[in-house]
């Protein structure tokens, strides 16, 4: 099972605007019309219920969007880029580490918006005015957003089952359910996660067999957190417990090790509601059985059942599917709403599943479609100037940045704009008031200018 994955994703580039005139017979001096770039194409990630693990990002890690369309003459515009979806597991937690945003997919149909394309260039019929009619320039599309995305893949099971290794969690699941996992007389027969489907009359129950902890596991020691992780969606823990080890160790003992590590994990699975299995009760007779039960009883107290059982008798085994059927909730939504942890929890609207109702409408009231708008936020405005040591000047700031990466430096028509547009940001204010004279140099994103103040 590959649980985890690091992909690398890359939005599509804008297309450029084009410089055109319009030419036609008898049609002389007919004006610029040089169309508009298209839009790059954004990745997202989408949650699919037809996959069950990371395997596929194995054979390829690095996904593209298209770019957009450049634009042509007779005020034709670039097509958009088309949008890249990556199909990811239900319990897949996203981390853009570009900008450290996450995302929680654990619902089919939600996306996440992890590189947004690039914005395409203006045409040249975008500059024409009254005092500049036939412009000779057009702007350039920008990059799209470029990034690692780290995936984690916890599974979203109804009860998990812990224990030391060779407890019995194995055999146990192969009783409860129809799952196959690897049984053998030897610590670690488990080496990943294994899912088996408790059947009842009215509803299922996901049981997740995870592998045996050890003491350390918290910290990274045995498989440490690869599969600690799989056990935080989980509703409800069966911790099974070897009634009597064969290594002759103290049950006590072992059960205090698993529970310690499952709090330094984290302390919210303290909370979560347990089953204590005694396993393996053929091995010893029924009076002793039934002195560990009462002991356990005393120690954990009314709120923790205590099952004995046994996967060769399957004694008890029906009684556990019983308490768990009672101990979960029916509605997995339900019952993280009356947590105070439902969906979207310190999510983005870009992580809410698609056609989610959002509120709740009085019967027979008709409804009502809201306008259909997608907001961008847009490329920081804010920028820095600095004198250097050699008497010039330099000037810093993603928004400015990419201003300049919009032209053509080489044309003196644009190169005019670009200083029009400085000078109408109030940069050139910004350099006056740290001393800057007519003929010092500037320097933005890499590139001298010779800017003058008095134009």
């Amino acid at each position: 099972m590959h649980d985890r994955a690091r992909i690398h994703v890359k939005a599509g580039a804008g297309g450029d605007g084009c410089l055109s005139f319009r030419r036609e017979a008898h049609v002389p001096k007919g004006g610029p019309d040089g169309g508009d770039g298209g839009r790059g194409g954004d990745v997202a990630l989408v949650c699919d219920d037809s996959l069950r693990d990371l395997e596929s990002f194995r054979r390829s890690a690095h996904f593209k969007a298209k770019r957009g369309g450049h634009g042509q003459g007779a005020l034709r515009h670039g097509a958009d880029g088309a949008g890249l979806e990556i199909r990811v597991p239900p319990g897949t937690q996203v981390l853009v580490e570009a900008d450290g945003t996450r995302y929680d997919l654990v619902r089919p149909g939600q996306v996440a918006l992890v590189a947004r394309g690039g914005p395409g260039g203006r045409g040249n019929k975008r500059f024409a005015g009254p005092t500049h009619q036939t412009p000779r320039f057009a702007e350039r599309g920008l990059p799209g957003e470029e990034t690692w995305v780290s995936l984690q893949l916890k599974l979203l099971a109804d009860v998990g089952l812990v224990g030391l290794p060779n407890a019995g969690k194995s055999s146990l699941l192969s009783r409860l359910t129809r799952a196959h996992p690897k049984v053998a007389d030897y610590p670690f027969t488990t080496l990943e996660p294994v899912l088996g489907t408790l059947q009842a009359e009215d509803r299922q129950l996901v049981i997740a067999d995870i592998p045996g902890l050890i003491e350390g596991a918290s910290a990274g020691a045995g498989l440490g957190h690869e599969f600690l992780a799989h056990i935080e969606r989980t509703r409800a823990l069966v911790h099974v417990l070897d009634i009597q080890p064969l290594d002759g160790s103290d049950p006590a003992e072992n059960y205090a090790v698993v529970e310690r590590e499952l709090v330094d994990h984290d302390p919210r699975l303290a909370s979560l509601p347990r089953v204590l299995a005694l396993s393996k009760v053929d091995l010893v007779d029924a009076a002793t059985a039934e002195a560990q039960r009462d002991l356990w009883r005393r120690r954990l107290g009314e709120r923790v059942p205590v099952i004995l059982t046994s996967s060769v008798s399957r004694q008890g085994l029906s009684d556990l599917a019983k308490t768990l059927l009672n101990l979960v909730p029916v509605n997995r939504a339900e019952a993280e709403e009356e947590e105070g942890e439902g969906p979207g929890r310190g999510g983005t609207p870009e992580s809410r599943p698609r056609g989610e109702t959002l509120a709740p409408r009085p019967a027979g009231q008709p409804i009502e479609m809201a306008e259909h708008r997608v907001f961008r936020p847009a490329a920081p405005r804010a920028y820095r100037v600095e004198r250097l040591a050699d008497g010039s000047y330099r000037v810093t700031g993603k928004g400015i940045e990419r201003l300049v990466a919009r032209y053509d430096l080489d044309n003196e028509d644009a190169l005019a704009h670009l200083e029009r547009r400085l000078r109408g940001i109030g940069v050139i204010r910004a350099l006056e008031a740290e001393g800057f004279e007519p003929g010092d140099e500037v320097v933005i994103a890499g590139v001298a200018f010779d800017l003058d103040p008095d134009a």
